[in-house]
């Protein structure tokens, strides 16, 4: 699941949707539970969707209920689940963070719990090049999912891959196969590039030296490049690459955390940052925001004023009004205006009371 994923789902509107998420797991004997807690949250959004809108009217919402509940293959289950019905379509997700059990009915799919799952957790692209075949993936921590669409995977057809080179003695070889892989990793790159605009995330390679150099060479993005696996794992599944390449993105998506820090210390010497979570609000509502940092595990239930502008801070989120936590809130928020959040590490951010940003002026 991705940001597009999100984004579609709350494009939909029809009265009922039904959202069911809740936490699951990966592994035995914990998993045995999960059929019984699926089953159980089956009956009551049934009970309530019945009880609600009468059996005729919900009758097609159940029927895509059971069928998408029968789909679950929990030898495969991730951390969380999440299932999507209306009367028109229904969807499932396995994620790899834990949901909170819900069942919502409203006139739209109920995604908050998704979003803001989506921006604390570690999320980046990983292409694994090859002439045979470079394949895509979507990453969360050590979870890599296949891209199987957009032109992947992508196969080397020309000379030096699926052809031939040419058996003619005027020709060097090595030089004519060296510019056809070029060729080739450029196509790569312009296949890669509508989901990197769509979702801008990191992005980590996995290939052999000379895999790796020629797109460098070529690519539009070496910028967001984070790490690098060298080597050849093409036989490798996405399982065994997500436990390879995750450490090296961990570390260092840390060394940028600490980067993105003396970052800040530039844009405070040049009074272009603001700190607190009420001014940070203020500016992400602006579109002022360019880089957002938060320290990990900060987390504040808040109500917003009439003005939308100002946040009072609570202990508990009692009211229906409140905010559960206006810092999932303001990330999402710059986010959706193209900014950047980047996770420090807790007391990293203790002169801004635990959240800053970097303006764009």
């Amino acid at each position: 699941m991705n940001s597009n994923d999100v984004k579609l789902l709350q494009s939909m509107r029809s009265n009922p949707s039904l959202t069911i998420t809740l936490p699951t797991h990966r592994t035995s004997p914990d998993n045995k539970q999960d059929p019984i807690r699926v089953k159980n949250l089956v009956t009551a959004a049934a009970n309530r969707l019945t009880g609600t809108y009468g059996k005729r009217t919900v009758e097609p919402i159940l029927r895509r209920l059971e069928a998408l509940a029968g789909d679950i293959d929990y030898r495969y289950t991730l951390d969380g689940l999440a299932m999507f019905v209306n009367q028109d379509t229904s969807f499932m997700f396995m994620v790899p963070f834990a949901l909170k059990e819900r069942v919502v009915v409203d006139e739209t799919f109920y995604t908050r719990d998704l979003v803001y799952a989506l921006n604390r957790t570690p999320r980046y692209w990983v292409l694994a090049l090859s002439e045979k075949p470079t394949r895509l993936f979507e990453a969360t921590r050590e979870t890599l999912q296949e891209i199987q669409t957009g032109g992947f995977p992508m196969t080397h057809l020309g000379p030096g891959g699926a052809r031939g080179i040419p058996n003619d003695p005027a020709i060097n070889q090595s030089a004519y196969r060296d510019e056809h892989h070029r060729i080739f990793f450029r196509q790569v790159d312009e296949a890669f590039a509508p989901f990197m605009a769509g979702d801008p995330l990191p992005l980590a390679l996995i290939g052999v030296d000379r895999y790796l150099a020629f797109f460098r060479e070529v690519s539009k993005h070496h910028d967001a490049i984070v790490a690098t696996l060298t080597g050849n794992y093409d036989t490798f599944t996405a399982h065994d690459l997500g436990r390879l390449i995750w450490p090296l993105v961990e570390t260092n998506l840390q060394h940028r955390s600490q980067q993105v820090l003396r970052e800040l210390e530039v844009a405070v010497g040049g009074q272009r940052y603001c700190s607190t979570l009420g001014e940070v609000w203020r500016f992400a509502h602006e579109g002022r925001i360019a880089t957002l940092l938060v320290e990990e595990d900060y987390h504040q239930p808040a109500l917003v004023d009439e003005s939308s502008q100002r946040l009072i801070f609570i202990d508990e989120p009692t009211t229906p009004a409140a905010l559960d936590d206006a810092v999932d809130e303001v990330i999402a928020v710059v986010i959706d205006r193209g900014g950047k959040v980047v996770f420090v590490p807790n007391g990293s951010l203790q002169a801004h009371q635990r959240i800053a940003a970097i303006l764009r002026y």
